[in-house]
């Protein structure tokens, strides 16, 4: 038996996933980083490095590509409906702009952190930690308000759909119009 995916399912598959991963950096940004924040920090840079490698899950991965994956996948779907294009377009951009954010800045600001080793033989953890907290905060927070956006402009879209019916209205090229009305 063969099941067909609809548009909307798709759809709304990009919006909770988008969501998901946009309440990830919100998390961090107003509860995680705060708290580690408050900490010395040796415990700042071993809780970060555990964080930092925990993330890397399959969970956090299908979330993570899947919100860019779906969301691509749904405007294809939706690619003859200018208004649903407008919205899911705009909401893959901002996601694919907090995710080469994510990629260009977080990651390697990640992996500097794990490179100094291990928090305990750090000589200067100090200037390991200013080298990385601010930073890696302030475009948490930009990546955040991305994905957020990105949701909010898929969950648009998913509205739209919801009043026009679920299925996509794929449209005959204009040859094919004039064909079937002189029919």
């Amino acid at each position: 038996m063969k099941t067909r995916v609809s548009g909307s399912g798709i759809l709304a598959a990009a919006t909770v996933v988008t969501g998901l991963i946009a309440g990830v950096y919100y998390a961090f940004a107003c509860s995680v980083m705060l708290g580690l924040g408050a900490s010395t920090d040796r415990t700042f840079i071993e809780a970060m490095q555990n964080i930092n490698k925990k993330i890397e899950n399959p969970v956090f991965f299908l979330s993570f590509f899947g919100a860019l994956v779906l969301s691509a996948w749904a405007l294809r779907t939706y690619r003859h409906d200018r208004r649903l294009r407008l919205w899911i377009a705009a909401g893959l951009v901002l996601y694919t702009i907090g995710l080469l954010t994510t990629m260009a800045v977080n990651i390697p600001l990640n992996n500097q952190l794990a490179n100094a080793g291990a928090a305990a033989k750090i000589a200067d953890p100090a200037a390991v930690r200013a080298r990385f907290e601010d930073t890696w905060n302030a475009w948490n927070i930009a990546r955040a308000l991305l994905s957020t956006g990105a949701a909010v402009c898929l969950a648009r879209a998913l509205l739209l759909a919801g009043r026009h019916g679920d299925a996509p209205q794929p449209q005959a090229a204009p040859a094919q119009q004039r064909m079937w009305s002189a029919v």
